[in-house]
């Protein structure tokens, strides 16, 4: 795969759709090896493979230093759990796994209400869905849950007053990701991972037909 000829509204979009809820690469893959691009074409590339690849990897390390500015703060360290929960929801994967093993739970104690967690029915007409299939998380459309933690979330930055730390935490979390994903050596690894979500992509819109 080219990935100087992906633009940012595709890796976004990749990134919206892909599976996030596989396990982060191991550290010592995570910090193998790291060499200086030749050009800005080949760091264009690298840079959004690697931010595709690692992204589970990147998403914990952006946490964890935003989580590392508000040890003292309890509310703030709310307000960071709640910001990364509505970001997540973003990814129709999480949200569809999120909102699977929350009814999971609750069917456990109350199953008449497990039941209306379910996710409404999408009409099919001729054998193809009649929309496109909107996410759902507890029954409820997932734009619902992002717009209440954002407004939570916000509402808890406010009242820390932590928002000038959070956004330098951000900025060195970002810079770090940057930069990491500017000088990681993609490796066959990422390569064989970047084809097999591309079949599964063609396959699943070939399903779909």
């Amino acid at each position: 795969m080219d990935w100087g000829n992906v633009t940012a509204e595709d890796l976004i979009e990749a990134l919206r759709e892909v599976d996030w809820s596989s396990p982060p690469r191991p550290l010592s893959e995570f910090f193998s090896r790291f060499t200086v691009p030749r050009s800005y074409a080949k760091w264009n590339s690298r840079l959004k493979c690697n931010l595709y690849y690692y992204r589970t990897n990147y998403f914990i390390l952006i946490v964890l230093i935003v989580g590392l500015g508000f040890l003292r703060r309890p509310v703030a360290v709310l307000a960071a759990i709640l910001t990364a929960l509505s970001i997540a929801f973003l990814n129709d994967s999480f949200a569809g796994t999120f909102s699977e093993k929350v009814t999971r739970i609750v069917r456990q104690f109350s199953p008449h209400l497990a039941a209306k967690m379910r996710p409404p029915l999408t009409p099919v007409i001729r054998g193809r869905p009649s929309s496109k299939r909107t996410i759902h998380i507890c029954g409820r459309p997932c734009w619902v849950f992002v717009f209440i933690f954002s407004s939570v979330s916000f509402i808890l930055w406010y009242v820390s007053c932590g928002l000038s730390t959070v956004l330098w935490a951000l900025a060195i979390a970002l810079l770090a990701t940057v930069l990491h994903a500017s000088f990681r050596t993609p490796n066959l690894k990422a390569r064989l991972n970047t084809f097999r979500e591309e079949f599964r992509a063609v396959w699943r819109n070939y399903s779909e037909l």
